[in-house]
């Protein structure tokens, strides 16, 4: 595998990735925003499924994680099918499920009901989400179309935080139809079939000489499932967590918004140094840091340690997306990997949230649910350092891999 160093690269590989298939690109850059978004915007709408329709914090907590589960169900059956079903075909499809799922939250209000309606839409919007992270996985530059992704959908979530928190709850449920059904005209710039990608032969080589190196990019998911596990109960419940603890109800407004700024900067951080030290070495570092912030409200929330710990998740967020993303696509030749992103992310948002919630049902308080946080970061950490020391010793190359 060529390694390549310093920024001078990037306007090469940019140009290379954007004459690849950019509107294939665009319009896959759009579904990731779009199919994401409950993600991103969640503790917006979990607090607006408490203070609009009444849920309890246990409640918000299985909802959000019927929604983030559905994405992850949708996303396993796409990765199964996708190498042999038109694509163009699955988006409408989860276009079609998404869409009616929310425009039945709009007509039914009840927990039983919204918890299974959310389900389907995470389904439907699982279908549509997983078929974009394709998109990018099978680019002929993996990891620069991931930075391109992340970079937007840092973009989108401050966006988001800044938008939601105006509507209704009907207007964000419309909110979301709008967005799904405007990828309907844009069908045709997908591809309706992958391309086929000629393998680096020398990868294949090490994979003969070391047959575990197959078992890296399962490992990858599991340790991405774990970072999500902490980012879902942790985005879930920050809000509602600042507001019991008599947080200033405008600060923790204007905190979300702005530390979703902090999101780019350290995508841009992240972009620059993985040309200097590789993938795992950083991700490590930055777990350590991200379970830190958000171990610091096990003991409790003033407001001085809610800013420090929101800026620094929202700062190691979209880094460690990064590093995890890019550390998959090194193994993951052929982008069929990659079509389990969603998967991995949204059981783990299924996971921590429903976690969290028993938590909060035994009555553990949310200084528990943060140090459930901090444990399942730390156990990402301890998988991606095991594998670092794993590659240092069978392929160092890969190891230090950018």
């Amino acid at each position: 595998m060529t390694e390549k160093k310093g920024i001078s690269l990037a306007l090469e590989d940019w140009k290379i990735l954007i004459s690849d298939d950019w509107k294939s690109l665009a319009i896959a850059l759009y579904m990731v925003l779009v199919g994401y978004g409950v993600l991103v915007g969640i503790p917006v709408i979990s607090t607006a499924w408490v203070t609009k329709l009444g849920f309890t914090e246990v409640d918000v907590g299985r909802v959000a994680g019927m929604d983030l589960g559905g994405l992850a169900a949708g996303s396993v059956l796409t990765a199964w099918i996708i190498q042999r079903v038109n694509r163009r075909i699955l988006v409408f499809i989860g276009i079609m499920i998404a869409v009616v799922a929310n425009g039945l939250c709009i007509r039914y209000v009840d927990y039983e009901t919204v918890l299974w309606l959310r389900f389907l839409s995470g389904f439907g919007s699982g279908i549509y989400t997983s078929v974009a992270v394709a998109v990018f996985g099978m680019s002929i530059r993996p990891a620069l179309a991931y930075n391109l992704m992340l970079f937007s959908f840092a973009f989108s979530q401050a966006l988001e935080m800044q938008v939601l928190p105006q509507l209704s709850m009907n207007g964000i449920y419309w909110a979301f139809i709008i967005c799904f059904l405007i990828t309907i005209p844009f069908l045709g710039w997908l591809q309706s079939h992958p391309k086929s990608r000629n393998i680096d032969q020398s990868q294949h080589a090490t994979e003969k000489k070391n047959p575990a190196i197959k078992f890296v990019p399962w490992v990858c998911l599991f340790a991405i499932f774990l970072t999500y596990i902490n980012i879902g109960s942790y985005w879930t419940y920050i809000e509602l967590a600042a507001l019991d603890a008599d947080t200033n109800e405008y600060l923790v407004g204007r905190t979300l918004v702005w530390a979703s700024f902090a999101s780019l900067t350290g995508c841009f951080i992240a972009t620059l140094l993985s040309n200097r030290f590789g993938l795992l070495r950083p991700l490590v570092i930055a777990l350590i840091t991200m379970a830190t912030g958000v171990g610091l409200l096990s003991f409790g929330i003033t407001e001085p340690k809610f800013l420090m710990s929101v800026i620094t998740f929202n700062l190691l967020w979209i880094f460690t997306d990064v590093y995890q993303m890019g550390s998959l696509a090194n193994f993951d030749h052929g982008g069929h990997y990659s079509a389990y992103l969603p998967a991995a992310q949204g059981l783990g948002q299924i996971v921590g949230p429903n976690i969290a919630a028993s938590i909060l049902s035994y009555n553990l308080g949310y200084e528990s649910v943060f140090i459930m946080c901090w444990s399942a970061a730390m156990l990402a950490m301890i998988i991606y350092w095991l594998l670092y020391r794993f590659l240092r010793a069978t392929n160092s190359e890969l190891a230090d891999a950018s």
